[in-house]
Parts: C-alpha cells; structure tokens; sequence
C-alpha cells in the first residue's frame, strides 16, 4: 500500500465547492448539512455527528487555556465544544462563509472571546506558535489531491507542541473500498495515512472506530439512483439499523468501522516534526 497512487480528479476546486456548500447550508439549523454529508435528511446528519462526537470524546479533554488548533471548523461545532470546556481556540476554513457562520456561532453561545477563526488553506497552514491538541474531522478525504495531503500533513505536525495531541477523523477503512468515492471524496485505506504520518514523524497512539454498521455503505452508491422519496425511506432505515451498532460498538470494532480515529503525537516526543 502506498500513498503516491491516489490523484485528483478534474473538476473538483476545492475553494469553490467548500463556498458553494456553505453558502446554501451553514446557516440551515445545525449547520450539518454543511460539514457532514451534504445534501442528506437531517436525521441522517444527526447520527453522523453523534457517532463522531462518541467517537471523538476520549480525546477532548481540555484544561482551561489549553491551546486548540480546529482545522477544517466548518461552522465551528468543536471549537464551540472545546472552547466551552475552557480552551483557547483557533480554527481554520477555506470558506470564508463558514468562517463567518463560526464566528456568529460562537458569539451567540458567549463563547466569542476564547474563539478565533480564520480563512486558511490547511495545506499552507501557517499560524504562530503551536497547539496543545490539533484536531482535524472529515477534511482530508476530501483532499483529493496526495501533495495537498501531504502537505497539510506536515504542517499540522510542525504547529503541534512538543508533547501535543493531533486527533484526526477520516474515512479510513481497513479493507479497500473504492465504491462510495465521488469527485470530491476519497475513503483512502487506512495503511495511506500510517504510511503518511510516518513520513511526516507522527506516531500513532491510538486508533478507535467510529461506525462500523455497514448499512449506509451498502446503501450510498445507489442512492442517485432512486427516486426521491423511495431515498429519503432507505436513508431512515439504514439510519435506523446502523444506530444501535454505531452508538454502543463504534469505538470497539474498529478494524471493522468505516472511519477511524488516530490519535498521533510526534514520533520523538520533544520537538515538533521538522
């Protein structure tokens, strides 16, 4: 397994596509729509953001004034999270609306003054000075591009302090499966990234599962094919079948899960990678 064969496919600008999405569903409700699966039943959402969260808890414990780099904040769910908790929080989009739909997010929670976000390109990451904990969820599968992977990569390692934690949620499957990919997303096998954070000097503390029932991978690849309300019905029932697997055996199956999460540090535990 190697990271350098994956490539971009045409088309897919990323600037673009990110500002289209946010500008139609950042404001809607939640805000999911904009930073989980986009175009689905709210209900659908939902459960990805509870398995997520589920998934993701161990690891955002946050010590007040604790630095936290959110990248990829979308409209700012876990740097509301974090921050509410006592951090202090920046976050990057490279969508300048859900920048401002984060900002507002916050303002209207009261948690404004431990919150600051900003219009960067992970893959030109460059902020000042590093972060106890980085935290990065469903953003590099869509990275379809392996250099802007890579790069933004090492740059996250670079802005984490020496004895920092970066917790990254992606699609990672540990069996190759090509046949949710779109123009826009890449399920990449889980031994790319081990590969990647090995070059990058991360090493791997942890690594759990998040939604191991397969429903909603079966389903996803024909869904373009129904029509609308005969998607919505299948769309509830593999909702309604993957949430009890998910919720109580998300983060035990994990060779079994359709996204992972990596909990990395740095390979020499002293100094960030160079």
């Amino acid at each position: 397994m190697t990271a350098h064969t994956a490539r971009a496919l045409p088309g897919y600008r990323p600037a673009e596509y990110w500002e289209a999405r946010a500008r139609r569903f950042a404001v809607e409700g939640d805000g999911l729509a904009a930073v989980c699966s986009y175009g689905m039943p709210p209900f659908y959402n939902r459960l990805i953001h509870f398995c997520q969260r589920r998934a993701l808890e161990p690891w955002l414990e946050a010590a007040p004034g604790m630095r936290v780099l959110d990248v990829g904040c979308g409209v700012g769910r876990w740097s509301r999270l974090l921050a509410s908790r006592g951090a202090r929080v920046t976050g990057i989009d490279l969508s300048p609306t859900m920048i401002a739909e984060a900002e507002r997010r916050a303002a209207a929670g009261g948690l404004a003054s431990r919150c600051r976000f900003l219009v960067q390109d992970c893959a030109a990451l460059e902020i000042a000075g590093t972060f106890d904990l980085i935290l990065c969820v469903t953003m590099l599968q869509h990275m379809l591009d392996i250099g802007a992977l890579r790069s933004a990569l090492r740059r996250m390692a670079r802005h984490l302090a020496p004895h920092g934690r970066l917790v990254i949620l992606e699609a990672a499957p540990a069996r190759t499966a090509s046949h949710c990919n779109t123009s826009v997303f890449t399920a990449r096998h889980r031994a790319v990234y081990l590969e990647l954070f090995n070059e990058c000097g991360l090493r791997v503390r942890a690594i759990c599962g998040v939604d191991p029932a397969p429903f909603k991978t079966w389903l996803l690849p024909h869904l373009p094919r129904l029509p609308a309300a005969l998607r919505v019905a299948a769309l509830a029932v593999a909702t309604a079948l993957s949430a009890p697997l998910d919720a109580f055996f998300g983060r035990l199956l994990t060779h079994r899960s359709w996204h992972a999460v990596f909990v990395l540090e740095h390979a020499t535990g002293d100094r960030p990678c160079a």
